[in-house]
């Protein structure tokens, strides 16, 4: 994200527009080619000596500046400095400044150590030595006297080194500088208001985790064949930790611009007096995510067990359409198919988990008894190792595999959940 003083928009009728960067301009994409060759060149070299380079090329100050700068700023955050030192900073300060404080003390005493020329009295005051405090303080050390000199103050910012930064093309540089606008905007929001239409239930799986995984205070309505509206609270509407919660604001933006119908509305508190303000996101805009799009990747098994449970199940319907399961306040729930009993009209719900975070999967075995539907199945990998107590508590079967799942198998499970025949006909 930008910093502050870094951010580049206008007010129109109380509305904060960003001053998105034309991704087919001819003279940002040279600006941005240019910082790409200064970093690319700079691998080794320390932060002032970059951000040295980037003046002399653009100038250090001024709005004429703002969008190098942030540019840069976009680069540095994808790049690794580290402070290089053989010997931490802060000891080598500690020892050389005692040192030299000693030795400034000597130099005040009268003698031959301090004054070689005793004929004279005290005499004048000899030279302070550096080079034989760095000496004997690398002596101690057991380093050179450059090492020292070298590490002293090697922690400070301008003076971390570059290890290596994320190239990229210059056009992908100005994508991620508008995404970055966007986000940074997004952190001086109260509430926001996200509706999403027309999306397969894969994305809006990924959406509700993205949501859950950034720890985002929301509410959600709506339906599957609608679209859903999310309510968010914005890092403004709390009263701590509002830079966390911001960062994972905006951390959750990329993931909502791979959505192809939605509109972001919210609140905002602009300026040092906070005026209140509004800030509207859709595709329109041509904002690009620049992270990689894996959460509605399928492995290729998966359709392929699902056409086989069609073949071996014909009593039943298998749909990917599903529905979100509300569970309560503690998020909802999207399950990867739904199964219909033709004859009868019974649904079960089914989740195949195979390469799920342990965390995630331990949290949704705590929910689903709790909070869950009465029919589920869970499709679980043994690669996963999951803990035989967390799933005992499960109360319905679950249907393990080791690299595809028996689609009879879970056709045998699925026919004995049409027991006890008092249960609800359909649930949703």
């Amino acid at each position: 994200m930008l910093t502050g003083d870094l951010v580049r928009v206008k007010i129109s009728k109380e509305r904060v527009l960003p001053l998105y960067l034309n991704r087919e301009s001819a003279q940002w994409l040279e600006a941005a080619e240019s910082l790409l060759l200064i970093f690319r060149e700079g691998v080794g070299m320390t932060r002032g000596e970059i951000e040295a380079e980037i003046d002399e090329l653009f100038g250090s100050g001024g709005k004429a500046t703002l969008v190098h700068r942030g540019l840069a700023k976009v680069l540095e955050d994808g790049s690794e400095f580290e402070v290089v030192a053989d010997v931490p900073p802060d000891v080598i300060r500690e020892k050389v400044f005692t040192a030299a404080a000693a030795h400034r003390k000597t130099l005040g005493k009268p003698g031959p150590e301090a004054n070689p020329l005793p004929e004279a009295g005290i005499g004048p005051r000899p030279p302070f030595r550096r080079d034989q405090v760095l000496a004997a303080v690398a002596d101690e050390l057991k380093v050179a006297p450059q090492t020292l000199i070298d590490g002293l103050f090697a922690d400070l910012r301008d003076e971390n080194r570059m290890l290596s930064f994320k190239d990229m093309t210059a056009q992908r540089l100005l994508d991620r500088y508008n995404v970055a606008l966007a986000q940074t905007v997004l952190l001086r929001s109260v509430r926001v208001v996200v509706e999403v239409k027309n999306e397969t239930p894969a994305r809006y799986r990924q959406l509700f985790r993205q949501l859950k995984f950034h720890r985002l205070l929301y509410r959600v309505s709506g339906t599957m064949r609608d679209g859903y509206v999310f309510h968010i609270d914005g890092p403004l509407s709390l009263f701590s930790a509002t830079t966390r919660y911001g960062l994972q604001m905006a951390l959750f933006l990329p993931s909502l611009l791979r959505c192809c119908d939605f509109r972001l509305d919210a609140e905002l508190r602009w300026g040092p007096k906070r005026d209140p303000r509004s800030f509207h996101l859709d595709p329109s805009l041509g904002l690009v995510p620049h992270q990689a799009d894996t959460g509605v990747y399928v492995p290729p098994e998966i359709p392929a067990f699902a056409e086989r449970f069609r073949q071996v199940a014909p009593a039943w319907e298998l749909s990917e359409v599903t529905e979100v399961v509300e569970l309560g306040r503690e998020g909802v729930w999207v399950p990867d198919y739904r199964a219909v009993h033709k004859a009868t009209g019974v649904d079960v719900f089914i989740e195949v988990v195979g390469f799920w975070k342990k965390a995630t999967l331990d949290r949704l075995l705590d929910q689903l008894p709790r909070l869950g539907p009465p029919r589920f199945v869970l499709i679980i990998s043994e690669k996963l190792k999951v803990d035989e107590d967390a799933v005992s508590k499960l109360p319905n079967p679950i249907l393990w595999f080791k690299e595809i799942p028996s689609a009879p198998e879970l056709a045998g499970i699925l026919d004995r959940l049409l027991n006890p025949p008092d249960a609800p006909a359909k649930l949703f």
